[in-house]
């Protein structure tokens, strides 16, 4: 199957021409897109929680992923080895119109693969060990870790009349939570905080 994966970052952008430029190509290439994906949504939201993952997810063996370049798969360069990384793994091809780049089964992919799996690699390793030493520096320096309390909280004092005035009408905390978009035991703390 192909699939033809359109990303604008706003909705001020029009996916139009990333659409012209695949269809130009499938034309000059004897291809069909079987399948289009537009989504509208930030490059640096994660790749697996936007369409794009569920796309990859669903995905076969063989499949072609057709984009105009490679900059619409994520906005940092370890996002899209980390996309091109999972897509070899799962044998689906990708294909870029622009920048004229071929992801599949031959020994070049395999050798990128390879650059590409180092890369990502490198790179975890690299958050993980920055992660550590701002720790270790944080806890030397007597601070605390995480997230301060309250935050989530404290978000919800401008709602208590809200809160007030659903609970008196018998509304589960459940949906009330659902509706301030916190978790249902931020809003069962800030309930007990409260006089």
């Amino acid at each position: 199957m192909t699939y033809g994966y359109i990303r604008v970052s706003t909705d001020k952008q029009t996916v139009e021409n990333q659409r012209f430029e695949i269809k130009r190509f499938c034309a000059s290439q004897g291809l069909r897109v079987d399948k289009w994906i537009e989504e509208t949504v930030s490059g640096t939201k994660p790749w697996s929680r936007r369409r794009l993952g569920k796309l990859l997810r669903h995905a076969h063996g063989g499949d072609l992923l057709l984009c105009s370049e490679l900059s619409r798969l994520g906005r940092s360069l370890f996002m899209i080895l980390e996309v091109l990384n999972h897509c070899l793994q799962r044998d689906i091809r990708v294909w870029t119109v622009k920048d004229n780049y071929r992801l599949g089964d031959d020994i070049p992919s395999k050798v990128l693969a390879f650059a590409l799996g180092i890369s990502a690699e490198i790179e975890r390793n690299l958050i993980s060990q920055r992660t550590r030493e701002a720790l270790a520096r944080r806890r030397a320096e007597g601070l605390p870790l995480g997230r301060p309390q309250g935050t989530r909280t404290r978000r919800l004092a401008p709602h208590r009349d809200t809160i007030r005035r659903l609970l008196a009408q018998g509304t589960p905390k459940t949906r009330i939570a659902r509706r301030l978009r916190v978790n249902v035991e931020t809003l069962r703390r800030f309930l007990k905080l409260e006089p």
